[in-house]
């Protein structure tokens, strides 16, 4: 039989229904293989590495309890059933992932039922569909071993009851699983199953001056109570987070990361403190600010002035490692300013793309950085650190940024852009510094100063330095002129990255409150501190989480754009300010108290001024006009190729080929 025949024949209606019942066989058949391709760009699809390596050190068995309501309820959101699926057939990824080490137990909690009683005990909450149906979607991560369970051996009553406990301190729950969510959730599964693994928990450290960690009832100051930073709730899910007051003189022993959160007021016995720390190979994270917007204190030079942010730095720490970060002074960026009711805002930084280290483990991927009123870090000397310490900068500045005074970091628009000179030069954000760090106190701790400020707490006067408890001064003896181990340190110059606010945004889910990420600033220092505690699964799991991608080539148009139009402000007030000195010497050469009438010859000068003032506004008007237009036109050929370019390639392909056997076809015949 030619081929040609045999295409015939299988194209007759008897060979298309072969061809039917083949397919369904051969798609039944290769259903049952768990084989599949993911072709999606980072392979979002397929488990990453750092869940895999988590799951290969599993060394008990662990069991995942998915509580779904499969009721048949069609009130439940269609969308959310959709979701549903997808978290199983993720789970069932992870069972084939662990050898067998992962057990999935799926159970249905219909009300009043035994599975509806487990869930409650496992904390799993149920959500509300909008006719008051309850159901649940949630999930309990526990290990199962001798430990666990008190059955290994034939426990008695007493060890029974501490195999409960310690049951208990090996189950995580995820009460809720949230569409919202869903671009983090195969770090929250890992994330749990690493934590049901832990035997203890690695030890944070957090130095503050602002309460992070929640603060009571201040009645005489009319403050209501507060809770801890959702980051540092965040922080103790994995992590066993305790404060380090600012006065203390050394870090103790048992910190593995040290995490400074705006160090206002740091005596030099703390920082002589946090120098010992990394002088023993100690992990440090620090965020410091020039200006700490969500740190308002009361000015005590101009009591009538109101409150101001604060500040707070490294006096001496930064010069020893060779940076500084200049005070008094904020970073602003027009391309990577925000937008505040359709209006460019310099000074709140939306840092992603180029302005990422896209190499680091941490930073790399993490999305968007949304950064407010920060500073930056300027080397001291030679554009480098000192001697035995290596920089990577993980956020920086574009080159279209400066330095500004405070009094306008608030402002948007026009009037945050006037007079902006731009350094041409991308300055650092947020650096990493590795090796043996010098010591900024080289000649031991440093002596007490009776006669130093009394520090402010939130605003007040601390206790008087009469009263004051003072903290035991630091051992002479115990001094390390030279550090002892190689140790990390991250720099960060903004602390208002962190609030509560700026993180996250609290939605309503089916009578749930979910808190939903808008940027990856938690994913930062969720992924700084897994990371300096040895958890590196975690944060290179987490850095994959971000799908954010912008438009490179849009951006760079209205980056030349911006520029573009700061050039033609600067002219035209360049050109007002000769102006109105011209003016100014007219006027003083006609004598006090004496009317200026202007010549024939200055009123010309005038008018032709200001003709080119409407002239130059008219442009300005039409380069916005311009540079909205060709975003806007970039943006739709760009949909258009990734959403419609493929399948017309596919159509052609398929009508080409088809075209072909005709053509051959009919040659045969």
């Amino acid at each position: 039989m030619t081929p040609g025949n045999l295409v015939k024949r299988l194209m007759s209606p008897a060979g298309l229904v072969v061809l039917f019942i083949a397919l369904v066989v051969l798609n039944v058949m290769f259903s049952a293989v768990p084989a599949r391709i993911d072709l999606t760009e980072g392979r979002v699809y397929t488990l990453s590495d750092g869940t895999r390596q988590v799951l290969a050190k599993l060394d008990a068995p662990v069991v995942v309890r998915l509580y779904y309501t499969q009721s048949g309820d069609t009130s439940v959101p269609v969308a959310l059933n959709t979701f549903a699926k997808r978290v199983q057939d993720l789970l069932a990824e992870y069972v084939a992932a662990s050898g067998g080490r992962l057990v999935l137990e799926r159970l249905n909690p219909e009300p009043d039922s035994d599975a509806e009683e487990a869930a409650i005990r496992d904390g799993i909450d149920g959500q509300v569909t909008p006719n008051q149906e309850k159901f649940y979607l949630g999930l309990a991560i526990a290990r199962r071993d001798g430990q666990a369970d008190g059955t290994k051996g034939g426990a008695g009553k007493g060890d029974a009851a501490k195999g409960d406990a310690a049951k208990a301190a090996n189950l995580v729950a995820i009460p809720v699983l949230s569409p919202e969510r869903e671009r983090l959730l195969e770090y929250d599964i890992t994330r749990a199953i690493a934590q049901v693994m832990q035997e203890r928990r690695p030890v944070i450290g957090v130095m503050s001056a602002i309460p992070v960690f929640g603060r009571p009832m201040e009645l005489m100051l009319g403050r209501l109570p507060t809770g801890p930073w959702i980051a540092i709730q965040e922080l103790q899910r994995n992590f066993d987070v305790r404060p380090v007051p600012m006065e203390s003189t050394r870090i103790p022993d048992d910190v593995k990361v040290l995490l400074v959160i705006h160090p206002r007021d740091l005596s030099d016995a703390g920082e002589y403190a946090i120098d010992q720390f990394v002088m023993r190979g100690g992990r440090l994270i620090a965020f410091l600010d020039p200006y700490a917007f969500f740190d308002q204190q009361r000015n005590l030079e101009n009591p009538l002035a109101g409150n101001t942010a604060s500040e707070s730095t490294f006096r001496h720490l930064l010069g020893a490692w060779g940076y500084a970060m200049p005070t008094g002074k904020i970073a602003a960026d027009l391309t990577l300013a925000s937008l505040q009711n359709g209006r460019p805002m310099p000074t709140l930084l939306n840092v992603q793309g180029d302005a990422l280290n896209k190499d680091d483990l941490v930073i790399g991927q993490v999305g968007t950085l949304t950064i407010p009123f920060a500073g930056w870090f300027e080397p001291v000397a030679g554009g480098k650190p000192v001697p035995g310490l290596v920089a990577t900068v993980l956020a920086r500045t574009s080159q279209n940024s400066m330095l500004i005074d405070p009094i306008i970091a608030t402002l948007t628009g026009e009037a945050a852009a006037r007079g902006f000179q731009p350094t041409g030069k991308a300055q650092s954000l947020a650096l990493r510094l590795t090796g043996r760090f010098p010591t900024a106190f080289p000649d031991g701790p440093p002596k007490a100063d009776p006669g130093l400020p009394v520090p402010l707490r939130d605003g007040a006067p601390a206790e008087p330095a009469a009263t004051a408890a003072a903290p035991a001064p630091a051992d002479p003896a115990a001094h390390l002129a030279k550090a002892t181990a190689d140790a990390q340190v991250v720099l960060v110059s903004d602390i208002d990255m962190l609030a509560d606010g700026v993180v996250v945004q609290i939605q309503e889910a089916f009578g749930q409150q979910v808190r939903v990420p808008i940027n990856g600033n938690l994913d930062f220092l969720q992924s700084l501190v897994e990371a300096f505690s040895g958890d590196s699964q975690l944060g290179s799991l987490r850095s994959r989480a971000a799908f954010s991608r912008p438009l490179t080539v849009p951006l760079e148009i209205e980056e030349r754009a911006q520029q573009q139009y700061l050039g033609a402000i600067k002219a035209l007030e360049d050109d007002l300010m000769q102006t109105q000195e011209r003016l100014q010497k007219l006027q003083r050469a006609r004598g006090p108290g004496s009317a200026f009438t202007p010549t024939a010859e200055q009123q010309a000068e005038i008018d032709a001024f200001q003709r080119k003032s409407t002239e130059t506004k008219a442009q300005l008007k039409e380069l916005r006009r311009t540079l909205r237009l060709e975003t806007d036109r970039l943006e739709l050929v760009t949909k258009v190729v990734n959403i419609a370019l493929m399948p017309m390639l596919v159509t052609f392909a398929g009508v080409g080929l088809f075209a072909i056997r005709r053509r051959r076809l009919g040659r045969q015949d």
